[in-house]
């Protein structure tokens, strides 16, 4: 018992001492992890401000910045151990995480699917910040690239986070890259009414509209659409800035529908709605029309 007693007592001293031997290390350790965190911090802001500077693109920079900071942050809590004198420790994660990576990359292989999305977004992709996009069901303005995700801002107010492998996989349609977007619609004339001078009519309503666009190569035009019942259906197509889209390219659309309608009306051009005709026949096959007694007065 005393023998048991005097190894405890011997094994407790040498850790403590062991412990106080390895205090500057485990200090430096500290220091260099505590430093690391600030450095990468520093780094990781300092790389986006200079990356957006010299790029304009806010997403790329955004991206890169935070990979530079976890990348820097790794890296010191490798050096912090090492320092400790727990580079055993170190090694220790160093081979888990090789060995786990495999393990993981079949469990969370849509983690890893996204991230890596993510990182080819970062160089290559079909929008920027603030730009309307459609993803698959999803409509609205992007706002933010995250490794696993991307983030839409919808017109109705939702917030949504699109996994990247998907940005990357499914198609997705730009409504501001170039800034200009094609709105059309359908207005119906009178059969007897002159169609040509309808649409010189239109076309100059949509020339006095001041946000309608019209150049070389965004051109403005009416067609004979269909005839209707009532209406011969004329198709009116013109051009809208779309830097900002829905707001302001929806209030341009209803202001030419309005002012081509009016236009109309001024120039003395019929607008009839749709009829339906309804032909009652007398006769053992009549369609029965039955009266009240009042309405039969009446008809007398």
């Amino acid at each position: 018992m005393e023998n048991t007693d005097i190894t405890l007592t011997e094994s407790l001293t040498s850790f403590v001492d062991r412990f106080i031997q390895q205090l500057p290390g485990i200090g430096l350790g500290i220091l260099i992890i505590i430093l690391g965190l600030l450095i990468g911090s520093w780094l990781g802001q300092f790389a986006r401000r200079r990356i957006v500077a010299s790029t304009q693109d806010p997403l790329m920079s955004k991206f890169l910045g935070k990979a530079l900071k976890y990348t820097l942050i790794v890296i010191a809590i490798m050096l912090g151990l090492q320092a400790a004198g727990l580079g055993g420790i170190a090694t220790g994660i160093l081979t888990a995480a090789g060995a786990s990576a495999v393990i993981l990359g079949f469990a969370f292989k849509d983690i890893g699917e996204n991230f890596i999305a993510g990182i080819i977004l970062a160089f290559s992709r079909p929008f920027e910040v603030n730009d309307t996009v459609e993803i698959g069901d999803n409509f609205g303005k992007v706002k933010a690239l995250e490794f696993r995700y991307t983030k839409l801002k919808t017109f109705n107010g939702k917030d949504v986070y699109i996994p990247n492998s998907d940005v990357l996989t499914k198609p997705v349609t730009n409504y501001t890259e170039d800034g200009f977007f094609r709105w059309d619609f359908i207005i119906g004339i009178a059969y007897e009414d002159n169609i040509e001078g309808a649409k010189e009519t239109v076309m100059k309503a949509l020339r006095e509209a001041p946000d309608v666009i019209e150049d070389e190569e965004h051109e403005n035009f009416v067609i004979e659409d269909e005839l209707d019942t009532s209406t011969v259906n004329l198709k009116v197509f013109f051009w809208v800035d779309t830097k900002d889209f829905r707001r302001m390219a929806l209030i341009t659309k209803g202001i030419v529908v309005k002012n081509v309608k009016e236009a109309l009306e001024d120039a003395g051009y019929y607008m009839p709605a749709d009829i339906q005709e309804i032909k009652l026949y007398r006769g053992e096959t009549d369609f029965p029309l039955r009266l009240n007694q009042q309405q039969e007065v009446e008809k007398k």
